[in-house]
């Protein structure tokens, strides 16, 4: 069973933000507790202030952690699909293989009024949009194979062209040349996580997701969008173990191994996602309490595995 920490650093209601310190003590601790990987984000649909931008923020953490992995929401809004690409490809490097992006697949009007959109998207132009952002995001992290950047100084020769593959993307929404300029990343492609999904999106998903979050916490529901999932991953060639669906779990419950588990085989999904509030009391209750139950229960022990795609069980990315 995967185990995940979801974390929204964004403070509501006047209550004072989070800092470095306590941040990188409480990742830190679900480290050394065996937590597979951290889920990051920085914005809500309300009226919010957060201390860091989450890409940035995890790069800060990468140079603290060693096998934890570092996922950061990122809207397909507020970027390009090129810079994005390049933001996440080189926390890859940084990370030594640790990363992943959620991308959320519903609009925040607040993000929208910010960058010259104050009237933002309909909902299917949105949809699609993100879906061609998402789809150009992916062929451009694996544009350089492998060894073809030479940096033969001798030679003058930096990369073999034969190993180059622009994209040439011209879409609907966005035009894309590539290749990226920064290296291919450690993972191949760094973890592609999929969340505030509707029902009309699990065929995009289902294709194109390592990671699905689901916010469905009745197990029966959650059953259901997994199996579903599922099923559209084998209809597209992909074999069912290549896609992981977590459901999320409510940690202001009292829960242990037994409770968690519990989730797991009612849900059918491959693990479960732990919200813990952004106040020093939940990270030090969550630290101090469920942390602890969790390791006296043997659930907390990661996979083995240099990269995060190692320890969730994918390998390597090959698909298009």
């Amino acid at each position: 069973m995967h185990l995940a920490i979801s974390l929204n650093i964004a403070a509501t209601n006047g209550q004072p933000a989070l800092d470095f310190g306590q941040i990188t003590n409480f990742v830190r601790k679900a480290e050394a507790a065996g937590i597979e990987m951290v889920v990051i984000s920085d914005s809500v649909d309300e009226l919010s202030s957060s201390p860091f931008e989450a890409t940035t923020l995890l790069a800060a953490l990468a140079t603290v952690t060693d096998k934890i992995g570092l996922v950061a929401s990122a809207s397909t809004l507020a970027h390009q699909p090129y810079n994005l690409a390049r933001r996440f490809a080189s926390l890859d490097i940084i990370s030594h293989g640790r990363i992943g992006w959620n991308a959320t697949m519903r609009q925040n009007p607040r993000e929208a009024a910010n960058l010259s959109r104050p009237e933002g998207f309909t909902d299917d132009d949105f949809l699609r949009r993100a879906k061609e952002f998402i789809n150009i995001v992916r062929v451009l992290w694996v544009g350089w194979e492998h060894d073809a950047l030479l940096f033969d100084k001798a030679g003058g020769r930096f990369h073999d062209p034969a190993k180059m593959h622009p994209l040439n993307h011209n879409g609907e929404f966005f035009s894309v040349y590539g290749p990226l300029n920064v290296a291919r990343s450690p993972q191949d492609r760094p973890i592609l996580l999929l969340s505030d999904l509707e029902e009309d999106d699990f065929d995009f998903a289902s294709r194109r997701a390592d990671l699905v979050l689901l916010n469905k916490c009745e197990p029966l529901e959650a059953k259901t969008a997994c199996d579903e999932l599922k099923r559209k991953a084998r209809e597209a060639g992909r074999d069912s173990l290549s896609i992981k669906v977590l459901t999320f779990a409510d940690t202001g419950q009292e829960l242990d191994g037994g409770s968690l588990e519990a989730v797991c085989l009612s849900s059918g999904c491959d693990g479960v996602v732990l919200a813990v509030q952004p106040h020093p009391a939940a990270l030090e209750d969550f630290t101090g309490r469920l942390l602890p139950q969790l390791a006296h229960d043997r659930l907390t022990e990661a996979q083995s595995g240099k990269t995060l795609r190692d320890r969730l069980g994918f390998g390597q990315d090959n698909r298009p």
